[in-house]
């Protein structure tokens, strides 16, 4: 199958074609003596340049560590371990997020998503001699009922984002805010302001020690297979890349924007779950401002606001460099509004330097 110079496959090529992968760069190619055409110059992955400002950021965080604290930030491994962590949750929606902007859209629900799956989790995975349970009858679940309400909560409001995007013509930042205050309000509603406590400690393992990190990994890893291999990823690159011409080619369009939406509400939903088991407690105020976090670090990461281009990898490294700044700014006391106004410059940054590769190629 060709692929566009973003990246995505060619819809015009056809959905069964084989595909070397999305993103594939050209490698090098020499012409013999004597024969016309230069040797072609290979490009690096898109990854590579991402992967510089990371240690760059980390060895800039290194440099002013010794300097205003006189401490190593890099070689400090329960450092590194809590950057790590902090940042697991935010991996695990960047990835749905990722799909949702490869295809053109956009998902700024994910952070009330995971409110209302850590609340509801939460309160099926209560000890049974809690007098205040939420359901008093539903105590000491087996593990799989709370998960599996968590993954529940997140895929119905991922149907209906997917849904009002796909069937009603909503601009997918209207539909998606829209979800995100009623998903907020059904959090509130559903706890009535008072955390969902006492859990057993079954369902606080799924957020004790490395589990969310590997969590996260084992995400990472399936989607960045999904999105190089499967047809599935395959028509998810050419909707974004162009979206009339996937529809001339045959790929349900409408379809397979709901099953983005749903992908992308289901791993918010069991980011909740893990948040609701790591803090052992679910708490309607959980999640704030996360889908913004998943945002930056997709675009951070590479992914095209545009559609059509975007990797997993570049993703989790997106997620890293956040990771790698909050840690670094609390590390030489600066201030967290301060955080907060350099984060949003890097987002738009990171916009900016977008548009410009998107000017660019179509140049």
């Amino acid at each position: 199958m060709k692929t566009t110079d973003m990246g995505a496959p060619d819809p015009a090529a056809g959905a069964h074609g084989a595909n070397p992968g999305p993103g594939a760069q050209a490698a090098t190619t020499p012409c013999t003596p004597g024969t016309p055409g230069t040797m072609r110059q290979r490009k690096w992955p898109p990854e590579w340049s991402t992967l510089l400002v990371l240690a760059g950021i980390g060895l800039f965080f290194e440099a002013v560590g010794w300097v205003v604290v006189g401490q190593s930030f890099l070689l400090n491994p329960q450092r590194l371990q809590i950057i790590v962590l902090q940042m697991a949750v935010i991996g695990i929606i960047a990835v749905g997020v990722n799909l949702v902007i490869i295809t053109s859209g956009i998902d700024l629900s994910s952070g009330s998503v995971v409110a209302a799956a850590a609340v509801v989790s939460a309160s099926l995975a209560q000890v049974a001699d809690f007098p205040r349970a939420v359901f008093p009858q539903l105590t000491d679940l087996p593990l799989i009922w709370p998960i599996l309400a968590g993954v529940t909560v997140g895929l119905l409001v991922g149907l209906i984002n997917g849904s009002l995007v796909a069937f009603t013509a909503i601009p997918p930042f209207i539909a998606t805010l829209g979800t995100m205050v009623a998903v907020r309000g059904f959090a509130k509603w559903f706890t009535n302001g008072t955390p969902v406590s006492m859990l057993t400690d079954d369902f606080a393992a799924i957020g004790a020690g490395i589990n969310p990190v590997l969590i996260f990994v084992l995400i990472a890893v399936i989607f960045h297979v999904v999105l190089r291999y499967t047809r599935f990823g395959k028509f998810t690159y050419a909707i974004g890349a162009n979206r009339q011409a996937a529809i001339v080619s045959g790929i349900n369009v409408r379809h397979h924007l709901v099953w983005v939406y749903m992908v992308a509400g289901v791993l918010s939903g069991i980011a909740g779950t893990v948040t609701a088991a790591r803090a052992i407690s679910g708490q309607s105020g959980m999640g704030v401002m996360y889908e913004l976090d998943a945002i930056a670090a997709v675009v951070i990461g590479g992914t095209s606001t545009a559609g059509g281009l975007g990797r997993i990898t570049g993703t989790v490294i997106g997620v890293l460099i956040l990771g790698v700044m909050t840690s670094g700014f609390t590390f030489i006391r600066i201030d967290a509004y301060y955080q907060e106004m350099v984060k949003g410059a890097i987002i738009v940054a990171a916009v900016i330097a977008d548009q410009y590769r998107n000017q660019k190629r179509r140049g």
